[in-house]
């Protein structure tokens, strides 16, 4: 560990004593630069970098406590170890007041000396370590990874790039696989808190009883199986950004909560009384239709005003149409760099079978069925290589608005009409509590059918009802 280490500067106006210090360190694999006063180790820490510095107190001309004063200030990230001849307790409160992390009387045993520089070492490491992860989330995301051509996608680049420098709350909509995480990386990337904690959080894979502790934390004894105090990820993104995925799948109770901390930034542990205050840059997603979801009451009205500051629409893939081979090609070279595959290109069929496709899973389904290409191919990609897309396509259809048409049945001529208009009723009521995930009152709503003339028909047609809903609460 220690060769990789920046050398310390060792500051100390006895020849003997330097020498000593500097073969002790020598041994220990520690690169060491000696000067005699500390003038000379101003000059040093202004030009190159050390991972700490070891001075004694008392120096001709000026002092060790003097020097810790100003080096703290101008260098407040190289921790300095304080050694003098003349230890006593008010001396060595002087020495960390002045700035050292550690004071050593004389005489040491070289174990003594050893051990705070291997635990300065350790820091230095710890530090440099966290800023290389800092760096890789920042490098991770950035404006080169929205691809796309098309007016839209030019509009979201700028957009990014306007607002990615200020502190404004960010909320971002749009469908599956439109890349809004890549968008939410962007704006941290590209902002003046790059360099600081990004923390994400996907609002719908924690469980809802779980996700205000995993926000705000909580204290010990909270609730069974609280052992212990916990911090949340407001506070492990403090000075940073917090990116809050499918945020409409939050409770409202929850909600409130959020709508309290975009206030000041403030909030208490659960389980705790004591206000608590951060202060992080806030950025939300969600694929929700968030004005259908504030009607059904299940999205705070004030709460999406609060969030709605800048709003972020990334356009669906089958709006792209234009992009869909630039990014078939992206992944592509991608991909076959990873499983090192050259000469992989797209047949013509394959470009006809990606270009006839409506992409409900968007830019997602394009890159995983690129992915599965690549993986099957031994040079020109063919159509069979890609999926067949039947599954998509009966999953999500083409219409533009599901919601106003009825899903297709397929007829078969050995049925019955009895037996067909049975089947295409049980599958508009099916697609329509999938819709409404099972929500028999919103169901019989949209259908304009009482709730008993619903549960009539789902009882005759064999449906069950997925969510187990009870059937207290009376016809609609």
């Amino acid at each position: 560990m220690s060769k990789a280490l920046p050398p310390i500067l060792l500051i100390d106006d006895e020849k003997n004593m330097r020498l000593s210090l500097q073969s002790m360190l020598a041994d220990e694999d520690y690169a060491v630069e000696a000067v005699e006063s500390a003038e000379e180790g101003m000059d040093q820490l202004a030009k190159r970098s050390y991972f700490m510095v070891i001075t004694d107190a008392h120096l001709d001309g000026m002092s060790g406590y003097e020097f810790l004063g100003k080096a703290s200030k101008l260098h407040p990230n190289v921790p300095a170890l304080m050694i003098t001849a003349y230890a006593t307790p008010k001396l060595a409160v002087e020495a960390i007041k002045a700035g050292a992390v550690d004071y050593l009387p004389k005489p040491f045993a070289p174990e003594e000396l050893l051990h705070a520089v291997s635990r300065c070492a350790e820091r230095h490491t710890l530090i440099r370590q966290n800023h290389s992860l800092r760096q890789q989330v920042s490098e991770g995301y950035s404006l080169d990874q929205i691809i796309g051509k098309c007016p839209s996608m030019d509009e979201l680049r700028e957009l990014i790039q306007t607002v990615a420098p200020t502190d404004a709350t960010v909320l971002i909509l749009g469908e599956s696989g439109t890349g809004k995480e890549l968008i939410a990386g962007a704006l941290h990337a590209l902002s003046q808190r790059a360099n600081e904690t990004y923390v994400r959080i996907n609002c719908a894979a924690i469980p809802e009883t779980l996700l205000e502790s995993e926000l705000f934390g909580h204290e010990k004894g909270a609730f069974t199986g609280a052992l212990k105090q916990k911090a949340g990820r407001v506070e492990e993104a403090d000075g940073g950004t917090i990116f809050l995925d499918e945020i409409g799948d939050m409770s409202r109770p929850l909600q409130a909560k959020l709508l309290r901390f975009l206030e000041d930034g403030s909030f208490t542990r659960v389980g705790g009384n004591e206000e608590l205050r951060v202060h992080v840059r806030l950025i939300a997603a969600t694929n929700r239709d968030i004005v259908d979801a504030i009607q059904q009451n299940e999205f705070r009205e004030d709460l999406f005003h609060r969030l709605n500051v800048v709003q972020f629409r990334p356009a669906p893939l089958r709006d792209r149409s234009d992009d869909v081979l630039l990014l078939a090609n992206y992944f592509l070279n991608t991909f076959a760099a990873q499983l090192k595959k050259s000469d992989l290109t797209l047949s013509d069929e394959a470009t006809d079978k990606l270009r006839s496709h409506f992409w409900p899973g968007n830019v997602r389904e394009l890159r995983n069925a690129i992915e599965r290409a690549v993986i099957l191919s031994q040079g020109e990609i063919g159509a069979k290589q890609l999926p067949d897309f039947e599954l998509e396509t009966r999953l999500h259809g083409k219409e533009e608005d599901q919601s106003a048409k009825a899903p297709s049945a397929p007829i078969a001529i050995d049925q019955s009409l009895d037996e067909l208009v049975s089947g295409y009723e049980k599958n508009i009521i099916t697609s329509s509590l999938e819709r409404n995930r099972y929500s028999i009152n919103k169901t019989a709503d949209q259908l304009k059918v009482t709730r008993h003339a619903l549960r009539y028909r789902m009882q005759r047609l064999n449906i069950n009802n997925e969510s187990g809903e009870s059937d207290s609460g009376g016809d609609k």
